[in-house]
């Protein structure tokens, strides 16, 4: 069991510890921006206002009992209004509080957002396939670039997956959240990288059921190459780096998992 020992510690709630520390917020740094900077003449796609009207499957209670880990997928598109609802919902601003913080759709410990939404897009209408990033404060795609050979790059990315192998490609559209770990280290010191990953399943979970809520499946990847996709993203590995990732498709037929 000692080989267990210090990753189950790093599981357990580490509030004592956190009290005895002076976080960079606290010694007055500067706090890290909240979004990702882009070039203005970067090539940026006005996605539609999120609007309830793509949603086929009202019942929240129907939604959080259907769903299940989708892996076979049909041909069929996302419309970009779905894509929008989808961005939307995992990672969508709805406010800002007095101390200027964004209100997202997601919760998130002390407000950190550490994360960035990447999209590999195959079957969007109205959509290049390539790779993009979301803009938040925006709600637009910046076109990052057309990734020569996508499918088989996300076969390569994706690994051996144990269940359905290579059903990543068949998606729609394969999510990438990576995470700014500072975002949070800055307020949270040692004890934020718990915290991150809390703060990734609610996300992925909002995915899961708004999914499930256009007659969509989305299912949760946690095998993939890490230094790969870091590469194909353009991310250094350390101050930024893919945490989780996930598929969304049009179901072709259902296989719970």
């Amino acid at each position: 069991m000692k080989k267990y020992e210090q990753q189950r510690s790093f599981l357990k709630s580490n509030f004592h510890e956190f009290k005895k520390m002076k976080t960079d917020k606290q010694i007055g740094l500067l706090k890290p921006p909240i979004v990702k900077e882009y070039y203005l003449d970067s090539k940026i796609v006005t996605l539609p206002k999120p609007c309830s009207q793509v949603i086929t499957q009202e019942n929240i209670f129907n939604c959080i009992e259907e769903r299940r880990s989708t892996r076979f997928y049909s041909e069929e598109c996302l419309s970009i209004d779905e894509l929008s609802y989808l961005l939307w919902a995992t990672q969508g601003i709805t406010g800002t509080n007095k101390a200027g913080l964004t209100l997202r759709t997601v919760p998130c410990s002390g407000a950190t957002h550490t994360f960035e939404t990447y999209l590999f897009i195959m079957r969007v209408e109205g959509l290049q396939s390539g790779i993009y990033r979301y803009l938040p404060i925006e709600h637009k795609l910046l076109f990052m670039n057309e990734l020569e050979n996508i499918e088989q790059k996300i076969d390569a990315i994706t690994l051996e997956q144990p269940f359905v192998p290579n059903f990543a490609k068949k998606a729609a559209v394969l999510f990438a959240w990576s995470t700014i770990p500072y975002r949070s280290e800055w307020k949270y010191d040692t004890t934020a990288h718990k915290k991150i990953l809390i703060d990734v399943g609610h996300v992925c979970q909002n995915l899961y059921l708004t999914s499930e809520s256009i007659g969509a499946g989305a299912c949760a990847i946690g095998i993939y190459d890490q230094k790969l996709i870091d590469e194909v993203l353009e991310l250094d590995g350390e101050d930024e780096f893919v945490l989780y990732l996930g598929a969304v498709g049009k179901k072709r037929n259902k296989f719970p998992s």
